[in-house]
């Protein structure tokens, strides 16, 4: 196989026009194909109907503490449901808070509660800073991005390595200036590259010195059970307990939910962080709440019973979403291999690929993609500010479609891919 980068202008003018003609092809079909976001498919959520069953709370709206789930309280979630996570996370019960159905929820009051009011009892306000950074590996989760991009947080984008973020560059930004306040990260299985933290990286990030004595780690945990395969599942290390035994347990605040274990829209969340920041936390929610919806945290209680259950259950999960994966890798294989244009990551978990072509030609493909029918989450999504620095990176995200509008997405996909390399190549 010829790469493109081998190729005379000729033969990539022969070779483009033959990819207009298939992509014409695929233009005619009329397609309608949705590839932009992360979200379980339907199968998935079919797993989860069982929650609604009688049978989960027998007409029992008690929690095991005898409290009522139908009335007010229990600003913290109730014990049954913390104990899950509280295995699940490695974390004592008292260092964690459980939620409504978003995380990210939790992550924008954090900030907003950071900004309005500071981090600790005695901390200044960050507002009351003439600037406040943050450091955003990437590509990263474009509405972690976003919440930075509301409240005029400046972003600070450190590249990642196959291990994780570029920790001389982390560490060189949060010794150097008080106003970088904190870090985001997707520690395993990150969105959209799949890669999982390395022990050192994770030892870095809890010892490095920090110019501000008011610096967070928000840790995103989003895909924590996420396993794609069984025997090549990958566990990140625990940041709160590193922090604690470097000296720093304020540092982390560890987040988490159910949005893909049962169902986005009507699952449960958490923060995790040492006992002080979870005592300053629910000092500041039980203002702004009585309680959270208790009556849905029982029902996640019940239905999921323990951490050996969510495990099994994940596992079945994967069933049906790894022959997605699979899919997507084999047609980029078949399409791209060999060709000097791509390459793509197949990560062992998570929801997502990260796929990188020649520079200068993600938004052409996203174009190219929409014009023919095929919604791809935007070029530069990935990065802050919505700016990919080489316009190459494209998110993949493949559990929506059936298997069979997946395998024609991607066949389209290569094909505006092939064509807006051969179009960059030749100029």
């Amino acid at each position: 196989m010829t790469k493109f980068t081998d190729m005379s202008r000729q033969e990539l003018m022969q070779e483009h026009e033959l990819l207009i003609s298939r992509y014409n092809t695929y233009k005619d079909m009329g397609l309608k194909l949705d590839m932009s976001r992360g979200k379980p498919c339907k199968e998935q959520l079919d797993l989860i109907n069982g929650m609604f069953d009688e049978s989960v709370l027998h007409g029992d709206y008690n929690c095991e503490n005898g409290t009522d789930s139908r009335n007010y309280g229990i600003i913290d979630g109730i014990p049954e449901l913390k104990r899950i996570f509280a295995e699940l996370l490695d974390i004592s019960e008292n260092e964690l808070i459980v939620s409504g159905n978003s995380s990210l929820n939790i992550m924008h009051d954090m900030i907003s509660r950071a900004l309005l009011l500071g981090v600790a009892q005695n901390d200044r306000p960050w507002k009351e800073y003439s600037s406040v950074k943050f450091i955003c590996p990437s590509p990263g989760y474009d509405r972690h991005f976003a919440i930075c991009g509301l409240y005029g947080i400046k972003m600070l984008p450190v590249k990642m390595n196959p291990d994780g973020p570029d920790m001389d560059a982390v560490e060189k930004l949060a010794v150097e200036d008080a106003s970088v306040k904190g870090i985001w990260c997707v520690p395993q299985y990150s969105n959209p590259e799949g890669i999982t933290y390395s022990n050192r990286v994770v030892e870095r990030l809890a010892k490095m010195e920090t110019k501000a004595n008011d610096f967070r780690i928000f840790w995103d945990n989003a895909y924590f059970v996420h396993d794609l395969y069984e025997e090549k599942k990958e566990r990140v290390m625990n940041i709160i307990k590193e922090c604690k035994a470097a000296g720093n347990p304020d540092r982390p605040y560890v987040f988490a939910s159910t949005s893909k274990i049962t169902f986005p829209g009507a699952g449960v969340s958490v923060i995790a962080s040492s006992k002080a920041n979870i005592d300053y936390a629910k000092d500041q929610i039980k203002i702004q709440t009585i309680g959270p919806d208790k009556i849905n945290q029982l029902r996640h209680a019940r239905f999921l019973k323990s951490a050996q259950d969510i495990y099994e259950l994940m596992r079945r999960h994967a069933e049906i979403i790894r022959p997605k994966f699979e899919a997507v890798n084999s047609v980029l294989t078949e399409e791209l291999a060999g060709k000097g244009i791509a390459s793509w990551t197949t990560p062992a978990g998570g929801y997502f690929m990260s796929f990188s072509t020649v520079e200068g030609c993600a938004k052409r493909i996203e174009t190219l993609a929409k014009e023919a029918g095929l919604v791809l989450t935007p070029a530069g999504a990935t990065y802050p500010y919505g700016i990919d620095p080489n316009d190459n990176n494209i998110r993949i995200s493949p559990t929506v479609p059936p298997l069979d509008s997946l395998k024609l997405s991607m066949h389209l996909f290569c094909v505006c891919v092939q064509i807006a390399a051969a179009e960059k190549l030749m100029k």
